[in-house]
C-alpha cells in the first residue's frame, strides 16, 4: 500500500456530508485520498480526534489595502491564516491606487505575493473615463472576477457605475468568462435620504439605516439582475442585507439566468436594533446592518438554498476612523478575517445546521464564482491540500488576545464562540497551529482563474 506524505485524521466535512472516523491523504501539496475508518499509512499522521476537518476557506471579498499605513497582505493574510481561510479575493479599491488596468493588477499581484502568506485571487475593475477597454487584458493578467458599484463612495477610489456603461462592462466581462461583482445601493435613493438624515439632526446610530433604506438595495440589485439577463453575463451582488435580495436572484436563477449573492458574515450575525446600537461607528456598513427581522430572513434564504456565498467584507479602518458620534462620518466596514469560520460554525450549530453548510458557503461556492474549482474551495481529490481544522471550544473573542489580527477593536469583540480553529493547512504545509501562524510572507500565492493556468 502506498505510504502517503501526510494523513489529516478527524471528522471529514464535505459538501456532500460528513464523514466520522475520517481521513485526508495529502502528496504534493493536493488531497490524494479521503475516507472513513482505518487511515491509510503515512510519514506523518495527525489526529484531531473529533475536531473537523474542513475545507480551507476562501474569502470571496476582502480589502487589504483601503487605508494606507494599516494592514496590507501581511496581516490580512495572517489573520486569514488564524481564522482557517486559504484563499482571500482582495478588492480593487485601494487608498490612491485603483486597479483599473493590467499592469495595476500584476504590480499588485507582485507585491502581494512578497507578504501574503496564504494564497491570494484579485478583482479588477475600471476607472468610468476607460469604460471596458482594460477588462479583457484584466482577465489575461489574472483577474478572478470584476467589481463594480452603483453607488459612487468615493469618485477616484471607489467610482459609481452608470447603468449604461454597467451593460458594456457586463458584455466584456461575460466575453471572458468571470462574473462581473457588483455593490448594489441605488445612487440616488441614497442621496436623497442622506439629505433627510441631515436635515433631521439625527446623528446617532439610526441615521446610518435610515439614510440608506432597504428599497435603495432592492432597485440596485434588479437593477444588475437585469443588466445581467440582457447581457449574458455572469452577476454577482457582493453584500446583500435585505431577503427581498436573495428572492430576487432565486427568481432570477428559476429564470435561467446565472445569478449569485453573498451574506456577508455580519448580517447573519450583528442587527441593527441590539449591535448597532450598541457599537455605534464599529457597526457601520455598508448596505447597513438591518433589523434581527432581516437577519432571520437571511437564515431562511440560507436554509433554502439560496445564499451562494458567505464572507467577511473585511476591512481594518484605523480606530479613530470609526468613533466618531455622528454615525453618517464613520468609514464603513469592519474586520473579522480571523472569526469568520468560527462565527459561521457557531451560528450553525446552535441552529442546529449541519456543517456541510460552510463547507459549501465558505469554500465550495466561492472558489466556483472566481472559477478556481481546479485547485480549491473543497475536500476532493487532486485539489489543494488546503484544510481547516475547528475544534469544539468555549472561548471569548479578543483581537488584541492572539496577536493575529492588525485591529485592536472588532464588532464580535466579547462574543462567545463555539468553535476555534485548531490548525489550518495551506497545500499540505500547516500554516497556523491554533496558536500562531507559522507561514512566513511570502508563503501565499497569486491563484488565477483555471483557464489562466497556475
Amino acid at each position: 500500500m502506498k505510504m502517503h506524505e501526510l494523513v489529516l485524521t478527524g471528522t471529514v466535512v464535505t459538501c456532500a456530508g460528513i464523514l466520522h472516523d475520517g481521513w485526508i491523504a495529502v502528496d504534493h501539496g493536493r488531497i490524494s485520498r479521503f475516507g472513513q475508518g482505518a487511515a491509510p499509512q503515512a510519514a506523518e499522521t495527525q489526529d484531531y480526534g473529533d475536531a473537523l476537518l474542513l475545507p480551507g476557506g476562501v474569502d470571496a471579498q476582502v480589502h487589504s489595502r483601503s487605508q494606507k499605513g494599516q494592514e496590507d497582505f501581511i496581516w490580512t493574510t495572517r489573520s486569514a491564516a488564524a481564522g482557517g481561510i486559504t484563499t482571500i479575493a482582495d478588492m480593487p479599491y485601494d487608498d490612491g491606487f485603483l486597479v483599473c488596468t493590467a499592469d495595476r493588477l500584476r504590480l499588485k499581484a507582485r507585491e502581494a505575493a512578497e507578504q501574503a502568506r496564504v494564497d491570494f485571487a484579485l478583482w479588477g475593475t475600471i476607472a468610468p473615463a476607460d469604460g471596458p477597454a482594460h477588462i479583457a487584458d484584466m482577465a489575461a493578467a489574472g483577474a478572478c472576477a470584476f467589481k463594480f458599484s452603483t453607488f459612487g463612495t468615493d469618485p477616484e477610489r471607489f467610482p459609481r457605475i452608470p447603468a449604461d456603461l454597467l451593460a458594456e462592462c457586463f458584455t466584456a466581462v461575460a466575453r471572458c468568462g468571470l462574473a462581473a461583482g457588483v455593490h448594489n445601493e441605488h445612487d440616488a435613493m441614497v442621496r436623497a435620504h442622506i439629505r433627510r438624515v441631515a436635515e433631521s439632526g439625527i446623528t446617532d446610530w439610526r441615521a446610518h439605516g435610515l439614510s440608506r433604506p432597504p428599497l435603495s438595495e432592492a432597485l440596485a440589485t434588479s437593477e444588475i439582475y437585469e443588466i445581467a439577463a440582457a447581457t449574458g453575463c455572469s452577476a454577482h451582488v457582493v453584500h446583500a442585507s435585505i431577503a427581498r435580495g436573495y428572492e430576487l436572484c432565486a427568481a432570477y436563477r428559476r429564470q435561467g439566468f446565472d445569478t449569485t449573492i453573498e451574506a456577508c458574515i455580519h448580517y447573519l450575525t450583528l442587527d441593527e436594533e441590539h449591535d448597532v446600537a450598541r457599537l455605534g461607528g464599529k457597526a457601520k456598513i455598508n448596505p447597513p446592518i438591518r433589523p434581527r427581522s432581516e437577519v432571520e430572513g437571511i437564515w431562511a434564504h440560507l436554509v433554502a438554498g439560496n445564499v451562494t456565498v458567505v464572507s467577511t467584507d473585511h476591512v481594518s479602518w484605523s480606530e479613530e476612523r470609526k468613533t466618531d458620534p455622528n454615525m453618517l462620518k464613520n468609514a464603513s466596514g469592519a474586520p473579522s478575517l480571523e472569526v469568520l469560520y468560527p462565527l459561521f460554525l457557531t451560528e450553525l450549530s446552535r441552529r442546529g445546521l449541519p456543517a456541510t453548510f460552510a463547507a459549501r458557503l465558505l469554500a465550495e461556492n466561492p472558489a466556483r464564482l472566481f472559477r478556481l474549482s481546479d485547485r480549491k474551495g473543497g475536500i476532493a481529490i487532486g485539489r489543494d491540500a488546503d484544510i481547516t481544522v475547528a475544534r469544539p471550544e468555549t472561548w471569548i473573542y479578543d483581537p488584541r488576545a492572539s496577536g493575529n489580527a492588525f485591529a485592536t477593536w472588532s464588532p464580535y469583540e466579547g462574543r462567545t464562540l463555539d468553535w476555534r480553529i485548531a490548525a489550518t493547512y495551506l497545500r499540505g504545509q500547516r500554516v497556523f497551529d491554533g496558536v500562531e501562524v507559522l507561514a512566513e510572507p511570502g508563503t501565499g500565492r497569486f491563484t488565477t482563474p483555471e483557464r489562466h493556468g497556475a
